[in-house]
């Protein structure tokens, strides 16, 4: 075991004398594969202390355990937690789109752990980890499901049992960028559904739902109603990030 791992660092170390390791966002020198710099940790909007518990939201004045958010109160939520592990903006909206858009899976490990932290403290014994799920048609296009890959990234270091193929979209649905809070749900209604063959999986568990980014959160409360109609006991969320109005 100890030989291997001393073969396992001595090929990173190799690696990393010809390829140095790079800040995700503006490529400086860092000590670590999977870091930001200084001034690039400093500009990304981290989520930390009291938070929304439907969203991950960061909250502010007096408050309690349990406490949500505007948003959160407004929109009744079908799961009953949610964590997310930063701002939608900044360097934060530019990591989430290069990991989304721009090919960039070097994004993946470190959001992994930055979600993984958010939730630890929230985890359920009996939890199943799902991503939201693309449509076949967008799965062509783009390749990949980023909400899986960090999804899994996540599971791994939380040493949890993961199902990527939990739920599926059962249509193409619209982009819902541009769109008015009302429009997002409409679109989404009866879109996504639990695989037939994964039922018995979630049947009595704990559900804990991966996307990248939650903004008025259709997506996420059709794919809850899914696992919740197949008998999920309960279903949580976690978003790499949140997107919130500003002060």
């Amino acid at each position: 075991m100890l030989r291997h791992i001393a073969q396992t660092r001595g090929v990173q170390t190799l690696i990393h004398s010809v390829f140095p390791p790079e800040c995700l966002s503006c490529r400086a020198s860092v000590a670590s594969d999977d870091g930001l710099c200084g001034l690039c940790w400093r500009d990304t909007a981290f989520i930390a202390g009291d938070v929304c518990d439907g969203c991950g939201v960061p909250l502010r004045g007096d408050v309690q355990s349990g406490d949500r958010c505007d948003d959160c109160l407004r929109t009744a939520r079908p799961w009953v937690q949610g964590r997310s592990a930063l701002l939608y903006k900044d360097r934060g909206r530019a990591l989430v789109l290069a990991l989304k858009h721009g090919d960039r899976h070097d994004i993946v490990k470190p959001a992994g752990k930055w979600m993984a932290r958010c939730v630890q403290d929230t985890l359920r014994s009996d939890v199943l980890v799902a991503p939201v799920p693309l449509h076949w048609t967008r799965m062509v296009k783009r390749r990949y499901n980023q909400s899986s890959l960090i999804a899994r990234a996540m599971a791994g270091r939380l040493s949890v049992p993961i199902c990527a193929d939990l739920l599926r979209r059962d249509r193409a649905t619209a982009t819902l960028d541009g769109k008015t809070r009302e429009a997002r749900f409409d679109e989404m209604r009866d879109a996504i559904s639990v695989h037939p063959k994964r039922e018995k999986e979630l049947e009595g568990r704990s559900v804990l739902l991966v996307d990248d980014v939650m903004t008025s959160g259709a997506t996420l409360a059709a794919c809850t109603e899914a696992c919740l109609k197949s008998r999920a006991r309960e279903v949580c969320v976690v978003t790499l990030a949140r997107v919130a109005k500003d002060d």
